[in-house]
């Protein structure tokens, strides 16, 4: 339908232009009847949609309508399946349509900096790019159904310990390459309709007005034409956010920052032109969701059924000691309350009313000769030595022990940060003591971040399912019993211990602030640098049968940085039984021109492939995957050099290399002074020449020493170090420049940089 929003907008009172940005309550925005604005509907998300009618809340208290919990981001991200992720995202962009909902509140982006992150499990990954392709998707198949998303928490939300008001303090580099990178990709490509703002602040400005993030990254650089909202509560100063580019607020504020935005354009502090373009904004994607409305169905048998599909691609193999899949008809115990009972889902504003949920205990009754012990409470930490002692009984009748374990509710949610990386001790303890009387066992673990394994070397199997859904259980049996075959990635790094990880000494901060010094050595990024051994590494997920790589091919093996370059491999299934194979594709900048991680993750495909069958994978790269961020030039920036084309298995594990030379016409600019380095300055094939004639003179004051102790004290290594890092000043010194002379230099070395 055609409609002038510009002239509905002239037509609105003041007071109804001030109303539309915040919410009529809590989930609902305002109508405006007389000139056709109809009221509209968000929802929670991003895994399922909770819906709540009466009695309204934020964070999961109160009940919302039946509905189908798909596996949550840290499940999901392990599929590494962008065409999987549409596919669930088509689905609740169809839920919503049937449930009349405007916008899904998802999906979550921001990154794992630290694995006691409380809502790590509402999040894909510690890599920016993982995250970013993942999120994508996602948007693309809610929004080809008519409904929008809300990408969130834009930005730099890393943890819930003090996220109303902490400041995130984060430079330039860091929070262009990993924290809005996972942003960036998923605005640019897939348009969410609207993008929540976080309750932090960013360097001392709460994101909710910040400027330089939600207008010149987000609308001026990024090209965003959305609105933005605000995450529950999350504005400060109401006036101040909307010149900055918050829209709307969320939830209602009983009218009061309604009054004040009304208040601020009479008075003058605020141009009214600048309401207009929040209200036009807003007006967009409430007629975009009128105009394709349509009748649909909320089919929760079908939509159930992908749930499991989905999770079945998720899970991720950790370990297998010839003891995975299970055969069919076989003794088993299933040991641990999980079992009969899953965790599938975090807590608070994503927490779905499930309409049903099956465990593995009832998925996999008719496929083996199946014994259950509870093994644990899930109330209190304390070892039951009853329940330890049936579970001890079951598992010696057994031929195989199913420990099914993980972390309970109280251990992470929305609202608070983990205090540790410690699963229960009262499991701990089960799994050891189940260890000591069954050599066959099988740890399947149900939780949304990772925890510490200590007794991972005792075991057959580790089954990784993370928070994985309502049919997390028919999954867990499909792949234990060898039905499906597992070809999940782990999205995330699993140090041994908790002080491995970078963020250790400055993670959550002092409730005022938190420091990211680590920079951009987040993840795999820091353990591959520091070569620090991990439990298991970004990417690793093992298969029941065997991928073989070869044949590296690339298209060019020089390129301009304007140019895209096209990577091919082949991929064999060498096993014996059909299997999926995530392909990971990483660049290694072997230039020198920045201190940048090992290697970063820039591409990645997957594969399914019949016993023996090869295929051909083709991924594309461009200058940005190659490049990193340049504070000076304010851009991203790939120097002229070697770079690596790795094709891996996981981070740690690469089975095949090749080299791409890349050219660039960019210069980069240098502050030339009398303190800039002689070393900097030589390393410009423009400015080398002009140095020589001085440099040489010093080189011979320097060398000119007699006998055999001078020789010794200034050595070539010493002379070449010192001229390396030497200012400029340091010719008055050591080549009896004068001041006039100096100055004449530095000038000329500008005009040759200018060339």
């Amino acid at each position: 339908m055609e409609r002038n929003v510009k002239e509905i907008v002239s037509q609105m009172t003041l007071e109804e232009k001030a109303g539309m940005c915040s919410g009529k309550d809590f989930w609902h925005l305002k109508s405006v009847e007389r000139l056709g604005i109809p009221e509209v509907m968000v929802s929670d998300g991003p895994h399922g949609l909770r819906k709540q009618a009466d009695q309204a809340d934020h964070l999961g208290i109160n009940e919302s309508i039946k509905a189908v919990c798909f596996p949550a981001a840290c499940a999901t991200a392990c599929s590494f399946d962008r065409e999987l992720l549409e596919e669930m995202g088509s689905a609740l962009g169809v839920e919503c349509q049937a449930e009349n909902v405007s916008v899904l509140l998802g999906p979550a982006v921001n990154i794992k900096r630290s694995p006691l992150c409380g809502r790590n499990f509402e999040y894909f990954s510690e890599d920016p790019y993982l995250a970013g392709q993942m999120a994508k998707a996602h948007i693309q198949g809610v929004q080809k159904e008519g409904v929008g998303t809300s990408i969130k928490h834009f930005a730099a939300n890393n943890q819930e310990y003090h996220r109303m008001s902490a400041s995130s303090e984060v430079d330039e580099r860091t929070l262009r390459e990993i924290y809005l990178a996972a942003f960036e990709t998923p605005v640019k490509e897939a348009k969410p309709k609207t993008v929540m703002c976080s309750y932090n602040r960013i360097n001392g400005v709460f994101a909710s007005e910040n400027p330089w993030l939600l207008d010149e990254v987000l609308r001026k650089e990024w090209g965003y034409e959305g609105y933005v909202m605000s995450d529950w509560g999350a504005v400060n100063d109401r006036v101040s956010g909307l010149k900055a580019g918050l829209e709307l607020e969320m939830p209602a504020s009983g009218g009061q920052t309604d009054r004040q935005i009304v208040e601020a354009v009479k008075n003058g502090t605020l141009k009214e032109e600048i309401l207009d373009r929040a209200v036009e904004r807003i007006l967009n994607v409430i007629f975009d969701y009128v105009d394709h409305r349509k009748d649909a169905v909320f089919d929760m048998e079908k939509d159930h059924a992908l749930a499991e599909k989905v999770e079945t691609e998720s899970m991720v193999l950790l370990k297998n000691d010839e003891i995975l899949p299970l055969k069919k008809g076989v003794r088993a115990a299933f040991i641990g309350a999980f079992a009969k009972n899953p965790r599938y889902q975090g807590g608070g504003s994503s927490h779905i009313n499930s309409f049903r949920v099956t465990g593995a205990l009832e998925a996999a009754k008719n496929l083996a000769e199946i014994t259950f012990a509870e093994g644990y409470g899930l109330k209190e930490d304390v070892i039951d030595e009853k329940l330890i002692a049936e579970a001890v009984e079951a598992a010696k009748a057994a031929e195989v022990a199913v420990i099914f374990a993980g972390l309970p509710d109280a251990f992470e949610s929305e609202g608070y940060d983990r205090a540790h990386m410690e699963m229960p001790k009262c499991q701990n303890h089960l799994i050891r003591e189940i260890c000591k009387v069954q050599p066959n066992v099988v740890v399947v673990l149900h939780n949304g971040s990772p925890v510490e394994m200590p007794w991972a070397d005792e075991v057959g199997g580790i089954l990784e399912a993370y928070l994985g859904g309502q049919g997390v259980g028919t999954a867990e049996a499909r792949i234990l019993f060898g039905e499906a075959n597992p070809c999940g990635k782990l999205a995330e790094t699993i140090p041994y211990k908790l002080s491995d990880n970078p963020s250790y000494l400055n993670f959550p901060g002092d409730g005022e602030t938190v420091e990211y010094k680590e920079g951009i050595f987040v993840g795999y990024r820091y353990y591959d640098k520091k070569e620090m051994p991990v439990r298991y590494p970004f990417g690793y997920g093992l298969s029941y049968t065997q991928f073989t790589y070869s044949n590296l091919k690339l298209d060019k093996k020089s390129m301009r940085d304007t140019e895209t370059l096209t990577v091919s491999v082949d991929v064999t299934n060498s096993g014996d039984r059909e299997g999926k194979e995530i392909i990971q594709l990483y660049v290694a900048d072997k230039t020198g021109s920045a201190n940048r991680p090992v290697r970063e993750l820039k591409n990645f495909a997957k594969v399914s492939l019949a016993p023996g069958e090869t295929k051909t994978v083709r991924m594309e790269l461009n200058k940005r995957s190659f490049a990193w961020y340049h504070v000076k030039l304010h851009d991203w920036y790939a120097a002229s050099g070697n770079y690596e084309i790795q094709i891996g298995k996981s981070s740690r594990e690469i089975v095949l290399i090749d080299t791409v030379e890349l050219t660039t016409e960019v210069k980069v600019p240098m502050e030339i002074h009398k303190n800039t380095t002689v070393g900097r300055l030589m390393d410009d094939p423009r400015m080398a020449p002009v140095l020589q004639d001085a440099l040489s003179e010093m080189m011979q004051t320097m060398g000119s020493g007699d006998g055999q102790a001078s020789t010794e004290a200034i050595s070539p290594e010493m002379i070449k170090g010192m001229m390396e890092s030497m200012p400029l000043r340091g010719l008055r010194s050591f080549a009896g420049m004068d001041e006039k002379a100096l100055d004449q230099l530095v000038e000329n070395l500008r005009a040759a940089q200018r060339q």
